[in-house]
């Protein structure tokens, strides 16, 4: 019967086209698996199969944990201070064996020593496949739609299936089994049955490498596309950057009459690409991702990574773009937040934030609106730069001399102290609030309590957004909060 066995393995391994030691190790497998069967508990059995004679050897075997980890699956962990009492220099994570009769094969299962032979055959052929396709280094995955499986389409290459899920396609396509589709090759995943590669035709990176494939100077390192965003199927942005003076990247990846970017917009549905030149200036950048809209002028905000863009108002539809579109791309194309305003709000908002830098300067400098205002012309906007810009440059305004310049920079720091003294007093009343509070840091404090957020309730009564604008959270980091701080509504506390 064990020669047979070999025969039969044999005959596998060369029928499959797999290697004789997988084969092997599936018959090992379900060896095993029938051996558990004997056992009232979920036991480790290891079966040792020897590869020239056929013969067989089974044991049941512990893993060896830490002592202080405690058993967790007591039929399958034994702990270390048991374990060296039979093997002295046993080690932890190592295994201790004991033979136990083998069960002969006549008496497996056949179904279930079939299906695991079999499992493991198709994993084993299934993994050979795929590290086969992988192997190539291909980013984009061509094939044909095999089927739907539940709202997903299974795309076909060769004997290799990819997984192309509904919110990966582009909006309102209508994929048909026998289709061509090309897609980017996003991940693999093998606990996923059938088709472990996932693919996607709306992510940005699709649309790089379909540049890269459509303008050669690409591939040859004279252009590169910084960035992408997209709007999938309606409107896109690239940023791209020339390496060779000699060579315009703009109009090297539109191609002789548009011949490159259509062919681009034809594989992604008449998706349209605005093809943006990348710069180091990140106001030079925002006004070229905003095209076709002209910009009047550009605030740079480098605390608020923000950009407040004036655009005349002929030219704000188009800034803004049909339902926001053309700002938003430009948002995630540059990584700024961009404010798109005309003339009259950008004075409006100018207006505003003077008269808070106003109001400030006269309650914290003691001084009169006349001073204040020249502090604010001559480019001062917050109580630290009167405190610590270089004296000369203070002396440089012609109506101010030495002894008020010196006055108003003691002021200046004595209000800056006794707003810290504040501030810390508030942080430390905040910390004994809310301190239990899972997640909360004390820079989370500081942070709170700068915004007058000096309780629970407070805390409780902030929407996801605003709590993320205060500390810089993650929305999830910022919804776990914020139901911390409500729990006492629900419980006895709220009485």
């Amino acid at each position: 019967m064990n020669r047979e066995l070999l025969m039969l393995v044999e005959a596998i391994s060369r029928e499959k086209n797999v290697e004789l030691d997988v084969v092997m190790g599936a018959v090992e497998a379900a060896l095993a698996q029938a051996t558990k069967k004997l056992y009232a508990g979920d036991v480790d059995i290891r079966v040792a199969l020897n590869r020239d004679t056929g013969q067989y050897d089974t044991f049941r075997r512990w893993h060896v944990v830490p002592d202080e980890a405690g058993l967790q699956l007591p039929d399958q962990e034994i702990l270390l201070f048991e374990a060296k009492e039979q093997i002295p220099d046993i080690e932890v994570d190592e295994y201790i064996e004991e033979p136990v009769e083998s069960v002969p094969i006549g008496r497996i299962g056949a179904m279930a020593a079939k299906q695991v032979i079999l499992q493991k055959i198709r994993d084993a052929e299934r993994e050979m496949l795929l590290n086969d396709f992988m192997s190539r280094g291909e980013k984009i995955f061509v094939g044909t739609v095999k089927r739907m499986d539940k709202g997903d389409v299974i795309v076909e290459s060769g004997r290799v299936e990819g997984r192309l899920r509904r919110s990966e396609m582009i909006p309102k396509e209508n994929l048909r089994s026998g289709d061509r589709v090309r897609a980017m090759i996003m991940e693999v995943d093998l606990t996923l049955r059938g088709a472990p590669i996932l693919l996607s035709r709306s992510a940005p990176e699709f649309m790089i490498e379909l540049f890269r494939q459509e303008v050669p100077e690409i591939e040859q390192g004279l252009l590169e596309i910084k960035s992408c965003a997209r709007d999938p199927g309606s409107r896109a942005k690239i940023a791209v950057l020339s390496h060779d003076k000699r060579v315009d990247p703009i109009g090297t990846c539109v191609g002789v009459r548009g011949s490159r970017v259509n062919a681009v917009t034809t594989e992604l549905a008449g998706e349209r690409v605005d093809i943006v030149l990348w710069s180091e200036d990140p106001a030079q950048f925002v006004i070229g991702a905003l095209a076709p809209a002209n910009v009047q002028s550009i605030v740079v905000d480098e605390e608020k990574h923000a950009m407040d863009v004036v655009v005349d108002e002929e030219n704000l539809a188009i800034a803004i773009g049909r339902g926001g579109q053309n700002v938003r791309l430009a948002s995630d194309l540059t990584g700024w937040k961009i404010n798109i305003m005309d003339a009259a709000e950008s004075a409006a908002k100018a207006d505003s934030e003077a008269g808070e830098v106003r109001s400030l300067f006269m309650e914290k400098l003691d001084v009169d609106e006349e001073i204040a205002d020249l502090l604010i012309e001559e480019g001062f906007t917050s109580l630290e730069q009167v405190a610590y810009v270089p004296l000369e440059e203070m002396l440089e305004i012609e109506a101010l001399d030495e002894e008020t310049v010196q006055e108003l920079r003691s002021r200046a720091k004595n209000a800056l102290l006794t707003m810290e003294i504040a501030r810390e007093e508030d942080v430390e009343e905040l910390s004994l609030e809310l301190r239990d509070l899972e997640g909360m840091t004390p820079d989370i404090v500081a942070k709170l309590a700068d915004a007058g957020i000096h309780n629970r309730d407070d805390l409780a009564d902030l929407a996801v957004d605003e709590l993320t604008d205060i500390t810089g959270q993650s929305a999830d980091e910022a919804k776990a909060m914020i139901l911390k701080a409500r729990e006492h509504w629900f419980t006895g506390d709220a009485a």
